[in-house]
């Protein structure tokens, strides 16, 4: 996996360990628009060319080419829901395929219908639709282009699920909850996918829900292939968790980030939705706090920790998070002046009106395009293992 060291000059440098481990493809398309979209001021999202736009340093293709993807290999297919069209254009451009043709639309009663627009008799079928708000419609529509890729005879289906709504109902923390998680997981089950691929789950017990094979891709490789390129002092950094909850996850970003030091926000939910910081465990003062959380809801827990590492004598607050859900009053919160940046990743579209000159967008495409391909090839080739996509 990409890590970030230390140099002579006391610079974070990247090393760059996935150069090695993606091949050469040389009859892909390359549509590289992963590289991180800015807010600018005329209000409108830039657009990127293929000519104008790079890979990010750790998908770089690498020089010594492995093998060759045939051309004529039509039993991939990838069909994309209306949860996230652009991201799963951006899958389909970075493996040189077209998205499968389907046909989505609503009827008046708000009921569903999906009907394929092209055969996919014995074919490994690749269905992208996150469940991101409106949730329950996503999930539905999800589930119903599962059934009809069975029942046109799919060979393989795997739902690719950049973000996996329900996966914080995991467990029962009070008397007479439900386990949205596991109702989630066997629906998506008993619809008749064969695999389940997710990014970035909000505890990995989840995968331990589905009796189908799941493969965990984790999007800290892009989050901190962006932070090498910003050359901030390793010195200066200390990455924090905004939550006890979340210290394993950045125990380990910050081992890759230059085993930083790391720093706790300890708080206390009142309530769904609600959070109130309570102490800050570690040293931040005069610092680069760095706050690591797989989601941004409504940012409460991540604006209340900005403001205690502020007092606490921080220099400056940069927000990372995979999952951009933004529920309001989110884009105030994180607009406010708290964060130096908010870096986030594509796995839920984020609506032109929601940009802020803080934010910076990510893009997971091309990790989960490389993933796709691994998982349709059963990692044949010489690769190195799935660790070096942070695939669990």
């Amino acid at each position: 996996m990409a890590s970030l060291v230390l140099s002579g000059t006391g610079i974070l440098v990247s090393t760059k360990k996935f150069r090695s481990g993606i091949p050469a493809r040389k009859s892909v398309v390359r549509c590289n628009v992963a590289e991180p979209l800015k807010f600018k001021e005329n209000g409108h999202i830039p657009t990127v060319s293929a000519e104008q736009a790079t890979f990010p340093s750790f998908l770089a293709l690498n020089q010594t080419e492995r093998y060759v993807i045939q051309q004529n290999d039509t039993r991939l297919r990838i069909f994309s829901g209306t949860a996230n069209p652009a991201l799963s254009q951006e899958i389909a451009c970075y493996m040189g395929l077209e998205l499968g043709q389907i046909k989505i639309k609503r009827f008046s009663d708000g009921e569903i219908y999906v009907q394929l627009q092209e055969s996919v008799r014995g074919c490994d079928v690749y269905l992208v639709q996150p469940t991101c708000p409106p949730a329950n419609e996503n999930l539905m529509e999800l589930l119903i282009m599962i059934d009809a890729c069975r029942r046109a005879s799919a060979k393989n289906i795997t739902a690719v699920i950049p973000y996996f709504g329900y996966a914080r109902a995991d467990r029962k923390t009070q008397g007479r909850e439900s386990i949205a998680a596991k109702l989630v997981a066997n629906l998506i089950t008993e619809a008749g996918a064969d695999r389940v691929l997710a990014c970035d789950l909000h505890s990995g017990q989840s995968m331990g829900y589905f009796d189908i094979p799941v493969d965990h891709v984790h999007g800290q490789p892009v989050i901190l292939d962006y932070l090498a390129s910003k050359t901030i002092c390793s010195d200066d950094l200390v990455v924090v968790s905004p939550d006890v909850g979340g210290v394993a996850r950045a125990r380990a970003f910050a081992k890759k980030l230059s085993d930083a030091p790391l720093a706790i926000v300890d708080k206390r939910r009142h309530g769904h939705n609600v959070a109130e910081v309570m102490n800050l465990i570690g040293d931040v003062k005069g610092k680069v706090a760095v706050m690591l959380d797989d989601m941004i809801d409504t940012a409460g827990t991540i604006a209340k920790g900005a403001a205690l590492l502020h007092q606490e004598g921080a220099r400056e607050v940069y927000a990372c998070s995979t999952h951009a859900v933004f529920s309001p009053p989110a884009i105030e919160r994180l607009s406010s002046g708290l964060f130096q940046e908010v870096i986030i990743t594509n796995t839920i579209p984020v609506s032109e009106k929601n940009y802020f000159p803080q934010l910076t967008v990510l893009s997971v495409a091309n990790l989960l395009g490389e993933t796709i391909w691994r998982v349709h090839d059963d990692c044949s080739g010489g690769f190195e293992p799935y660790s070096s996509l942070g695939i669990d």
